[in-house]
């Protein structure tokens, strides 16, 4: 599994994103981190253990209680794919919407009255003198 996989499977669970949330303002013990859950504390270095295969977090070595840190780098490629893929949608929708003026503009156009599309001149159609 590659690594952009791994960071959007493990914000897939809405404990683990709190957690990201929370690091986004600053460093914690996992002590810290466990404070508002109703889960055990093994339950949370399981938590924290998928975040850092996802490389979105990090334990540093040293003494404990050692902090936990966010790791922008994983953001960042979060961040890439997501804009990427934002900016073609946008401009999906801005030729759309320019698609959608022209046509809006152009009321006159035989196109937008039912005539003119490309059959026989109305005159060499059924039912027509």
């Amino acid at each position: 599994m590659d690594t952009l996989t791994r960071a959007f499977a493990a914000l897939a669970d809405p404990t683990r994103r709190d957690m990201v949330s929370r690091l986004a303002d600053g460093d914690a013990t996992v002590s810290q981190l466990a404070e508002p859950y109703r889960i055990s504390l093994q339950a949370i270095y399981k938590h924290l253990r998928v975040l850092e295969d996802a490389g979105l977090v990090s334990r540093p070595r040293g003494p404990q209680p050692r902090s936990v840190r966010l790791e922008i780098e994983a953001l960042d490629l979060l961040d890439t794919w997501i804009e990427r893929h934002r900016v073609r949608v946008e401009q999906r929708y801005q030729r759309l919407d320019a698609v959608l003026a022209q046509m809006g503009g152009d009321d006159d156009e035989p196109a937008h009255r039912g005539e003119d599309r490309g059959g026989p001149p109305a005159a060499d159609r059924p039912g027509h003198a």
